[in-house]
C-alpha cells in the first residue's frame, strides 16, 4: 500500500541514482591500479601487482611530504578564515537596518562565488602582475617595491588563501544570516528595555544563539582538511611556487595524468580519500557530541 502511494517519488530519484552509480560507484573498481604497476596497453588484468609500493613511494618521494604539508597548511587556513570571516560579516550585516543597502551588499558579496576560477584566475593574473598590475601600482604609489604575488612561495600562499576567502565568504555567511534572522525578536526587545547596547545584545544574544550552528559547520569542515582548492591553485600556480603551493590534487594531476604515472597518481588520490573518509566520520561524531547534530 505504501509503495503504491510513493512510487512516483521514487521514480523521480531514479535518474539521479543512475548517474550516481555510473559516475561515482562504478569508477571505484579502478582504484585497484593503485596496487599495480598499471600499463594501459596491458590493462588491469595484465598489469603487475605491486601491493603497497606506491604508497611507500609517496612518503619517500622527494616532494611527497612537502605536498602533504602544503595541503594541510593551505586547507587549514582556508577553513579557519572561511568560518571566522563569514561569522563576523553575518553579525555586522544583521545589524544593518536599511533593507535596500543590506540587499545590495548581500548581492555584491555573493557574486564572486558563482564565478569560475578560470575567470577569476585570469583576472588575478592581470591585477597582480608586476608589470602594470593595479595592486602593484597602488604599492608603488606608497613607495613600496613590486611584489611577485604569484611567483614567490610565501606570497603565493597568502594570495591563495585571501582570494578564496574573498570569493566564498559572502556565500558562506548565508547559513549564519539565516540563523540570526530566526532568533526571536522578543529577546532583543527585552534586552533593549533592560538598557543593553547593540554590542551587549550581540555579545549576549546573537553570538550564543549561533554557536551551535558554528560548531556544526566547524566540525563538518574537518572532513575537507585535505581539499585545498584544486581548480583555484591549478589556475594560479607555476613551477616557481611548487615548494609552497603544490597540493595533493595538483600533484596527482601532474604526476598521474601529465607524466603518465597512473598507478602512483591513483595511490595518492586513494590515500587522500581514505584520510578524508576517516575525518568525515570523526567530524560527524563530534557534531553529534557537541551540537546534537545528526543526519541519520
Amino acid at each position: 500500500m505504501y509503495w503504491r502511494k510513493t512510487w512516483p517519488f521514487h521514480m523521480l530519484l531514479l535518474p539521479a541514482l543512475l548517474l550516481c552509480i555510473v559516475f561515482q560507484y562504478i569508477p571505484l573498481f579502478g582504484v585497484v591500479i593503485a596496487f599495480q604497476d598499471y600499463q594501459p596497453w596491458l590493462g588491469i588484468k595484465g598489469s603487475t601487482w605491486v601491493g603497497l609500493d606506491h604508497f611507500r613511494y609517496l612518503f619517500t618521494y622527494p616532494d611527497g611530504k612537502q605536498v602533504i604539508w602544503n595541503t594541510l597548511i593551505i586547507a587549514a587556513f582556508k577553513m579557519f578564515m572561511n568560518l571566522f570571516i563569514p561569522i563576523i560579516f553575518a553579525l555586522l550585516l544583521n545589524e544593518v537596518r536599511k533593507m535596500f543597502f543590506k540587499r545590495v551588499v548581500q548581492t555584491l558579496v555573493y557574486l564572486p562565488h558563482f564565478l569560475s576560477w578560470v575567470i577569476l584566475g585570469g583576472i588575478m593574473l592581470d591585477i597582480l602582475s608586476t608589470e602594470g598590475g593595479i595592486v602593484n601600482r597602488v604599492l608603488h604609489s606608497f613607495g613600496i617595491d613590486s611584489i611577485f604575488f604569484l611567483g614567490n612561495g610565501p606570497w603565493f600562499r597568502f594570495t591563495v588563501i585571501l582570494s578564496d576567502v574573498w570569493k566564498e565568504f559572502g556565500f558562506s555567511a548565508i547559513i549564519f544570516l539565516a540563523t540570526l534572522i530566526g532568533i526571536n525578536p522578543a529577546l532583543y526587545e527585552a534586552a533593549e528595555i533592560d538598557g543593553a547596547t547593540r554590542w551587549q545584545q550581540v555579545k549576549s544574544i546573537s553570538i550564543p544563539l549561533i554557536m551551535p550552528i558554528v560548531i556544526v559547520v566547524a566540525t563538518l569542515s574537518l572532513g575537507r582538511i585535505l581539499d585545498a582548492g584544486f581548480d583555484q591553485i591549478l589556475n594560479l600556480y607555476n613551477p616557481l611556487v611548487y615548494s609552497h603551493g603544490d597540493i595533493i590534487d595538483t600533484f596527482v594531476y601532474r604526476e598521474g595524468l601529465n607524466n603518465g604515472q597512473f598507478s602512483f597518481g591513483t595511490a595518492v588520490g586513494l590515500f587522500k580519500s581514505l584520510i578524508g573518509f576517516i575525518l568525515i566520520v570523526i567530524s560527524y561524531r563530534l557534531a553529534y557530541k557537541l551540537a546534537n547534530y545528526r543526519i541519520f
